[in-house]
């Protein structure tokens, strides 16, 4: 694999989707490190509304705690480095999936063609026919 033409620890500005993309990165990764906590405060929380708040109350101060631990300008730093260590290899996927589309409207457009030339010469034919008779 050729070196990435991006420095990872200075990377370029990024545009505002590219930003979003990157706090997706963040908070899975956030929430990836939290997921046990999370869990446990979902299953307290199954078929509560307004009670979950108190009756969960452990649940929901350790799943907090813990994703305040690790939302940390740290992991953020990490999310962008792996988008940036990623990018590549989505621009190849979208690039193929666009050529993907293009392979096939042009083979649509083959059938098309042939699928007039076929009516062309029917059309001609019967045009024979009725000249002959």
């Amino acid at each position: 694999m050729s070196a990435s033409k991006y420095n990872l620890r200075n990377p370029l500005p990024l545009s505002a989707s590219q930003e979003a993309e990157v706090k997706q990165l963040y908070y899975k990764r956030v929430r990836g490190h939290c997921a046990a906590e999370i869990k446990a405060f979902a299953e307290c929380a199954v078929n509560r509304t307004v009670t979950a708040t108190w009756v969960c109350r452990e649940q929901r101060l350790a799943m907090n705690g813990c994703m305040v631990a690790h939302a940390k300008p740290e992991e953020e730093d990490r999310a962008r480095e792996e988008w940036f260590a990623t990018h590549e290899e989505r621009k190849r996927e979208h690039q193929a999936k666009l050529d993907a589309v293009e392979e096939r409207r042009a083979q649509v457009i083959q059938m098309m063609r042939a699928d007039e030339e076929r009516r062309r010469q029917r059309a001609e034919e019967e045009e024979k026919k009725r000249r002959g008779q």
